[in-house]
């Protein structure tokens, strides 16, 4: 898992490794990471033009150090000072003793050498940067937009918030972001995933010294090894039984989706007890349909309720009477709307209650999303005593006591009816089979993410794809070739 990190945890980190080390060897460091990911980037260096945009802070230090490095190189290195009387003095001077120039921002030849770049490094703000750039950073950051040159962020994007990704205004556009140290939450969640691109993690010795994560990405490497296959002792019931209560005769397909789901999902056992049973029942013959209610279903390890089913005085009495079990429940959709309309349906479960929140769902329990998506999920799962996974770009997950995971993987192609009934299937196997319900969440979330990347290679997808697609998905994470859609049998 890569953990993530608030600016006061890697402050706090930093200090002993700063008293304890000869001055400048953390920027040194951070400096040569910089140059090795900006090479990389730049493939042949001899000749290239890079443009260091250069605030007062030790990200504007890191990047003329960096700058110097390219310059013994052979890379043409410009260095744009926003304020040339307070640019890091040390570093400043390393790069003109290595063949660099600085010209000031307000130049006129300024904006000239950032439309001729290769590439535009971002060294204007640091991760203590709040609230939107000032005229003259916003001006080179929309330089750089509109440039060719390949734009590459210092630790974070100038203009992000660190720890929650927030933008007031404009922000440095990067393609590529070298952090240092440890991956700060702004980069992977909110408007900051966006401005962040491809984040590269460069190790400065910050890892002894950082405190345990509380805030987690998960890889498919961590996926996999929470989807173990069966083993020769494994029956049907052992995998986990799901209980899905979702569509209705207005909307059936709600009930097929969330079904195929959990069935593509795990190879265990599926009852359905909704009211679209006719669709399901053709749809999936590996369901078992039971024409009644919930409590007739028979053994079930874990619930669906909510895709499609309606928020009327019937579906009202469903999801209280699954609410009342002893059992893991993932509410999704219309079970959303009766829940935040009555919270104490939730309110302090003694057993694991998965929400599934889309910002607009989220504000009817009374909280706003706002631009802090982390802290905005820990607040409704702390007053809920529930898991809630907020979706969205970056899909947050958080537990009642704090712990929270950000998932990374999808597409906007997921954007489509459907995609959360597949969602929630998902989310139930998953839960039947025991697993932790924040991690069961997470995992979910990537999974879907991952399928939803695996149904748009070829473009659009409907949410039927996503479940034809779940087991090639699965065996992808799990390092196994995936077909795809289309692909006959031999």
């Amino acid at each position: 898992m890569i953990g993530l990190h608030a600016v006061q945890e890697v402050r706090a980190a930093e200090e002993p490794l700063l008293a304890a080390l000869p001055e400048g060897t953390l920027m040194q460091r951070a400096a040569t990471g910089l140059a090795t990911v900006c090479l990389r980037l730049l493939g042949p260096a001899y000749g290239r033009r890079v443009v260091l945009l250069v605030g007062t802070g030790n990200n504007g230090g890191d990047a003329l150090f960096a700058g110097a490095v390219l310059a013994r190189r052979g890379v043409r290195v410009t260095a744009v000072l926003l304020d040339p009387d307070r640019a890091h003095a040390a570093g400043r001077a390393a790069l003109l003793r290595a063949g660099g120039r600085a010209l000031p921002a307000g130049s006129r030849e300024a904006a000239t050498v950032i439309g001729r770049a290769d590439l535009v490094v971002d060294g204007m703000l640091g991760i203590g940067g709040r609230g939107g750039l000032r005229p003259d950073a916003a001006a080179l950051a929309s330089a750089a937009a509109d440039g060719a040159g390949i734009p590459v962020a210092v630790d974070v994007p100038s203009g992000v918030d660190a720890d929650t990704g927030a933008v007031d205004g404009v922000a440095f556009p990067a393609l590529h972001t070298v952090t240092f140290g440890a991956v700060k939450p702004g980069l992977v969640v909110g408007e900051g995933r966006g401005h962040a691109g491809q984040v590269h993690l460069v190790d400065i010795g910050l890892g002894p010294h950082l405190p345990s994560a509380t805030a987690f990405a998960l890889t498919d490497a961590d996926v996999a090894a929470r989807l173990e296959p069966p083993s020769a002792g494994d029956d049907k019931y052992s995998q986990g039984v799901v209980g899905i209560v979702a569509g209705s005769a207005a909307y059936p397909g709600a009930g097929v989706l969330c079904t195929g789901a959990a069935l593509r999902t795990r190879p265990g056992l599926v009852r359905y007890a909704g009211t679209a049973a006719d669709g399901v029942r053709a749809a999936w013959p590996e369901a078992i349909v039971t024409a009644g209610r919930p409590s007739d279903a028979g053994r079930v390890q874990a619930w669906v309720v909510g895709p499609g089913m309606g928020t009327d005085d019937a579906a009202r009495s469903v999801l209280a009477e699954v609410l009342a079990t002893d059992l893991p429940v993932v509410l999704d959709a219309d079970a959303l709307t009766m829940a935040a309309a009555e919270p104490s349906l939730v309110r302090g479960r003694s057993v694991p209650t998965v929400l599934t929140p889309h910002d607009r769902e989220f504000a009817r329990f009374g909280f706003d999303v706002g631009p802090d998506r982390i802290g905005a999920a820990r607040r409704l799962a702390a007053d809920l005593g529930c898991v809630v996974l907020l979706k969205g770009d970056a899909t947050v997950v958080a537990g009642p006591h704090g712990g929270v995971f950000v998932n990374g993987t999808g597409t906007s192609w997921l954007a489509t009816a459907g995609t959360g009934d597949v969602l929630a299937g998902i989310l139930g196997a998953l839960l039947a089979t025991g697993l932790d319900a924040t991690e069961a969440a997470a995992v979910g979330a990537h999974l879907h993410g991952r399928t939803g990347q695996l149904a748009a290679e070829r473009g659009p997808l409907v949410a039927g794809d996503l479940v034809r697609c779940l087991p090639d998905a699965i065996g992808r994470v799990r390092g196994v070739p995936a077909r795809r859609l289309g692909d006959s049998e031999a």
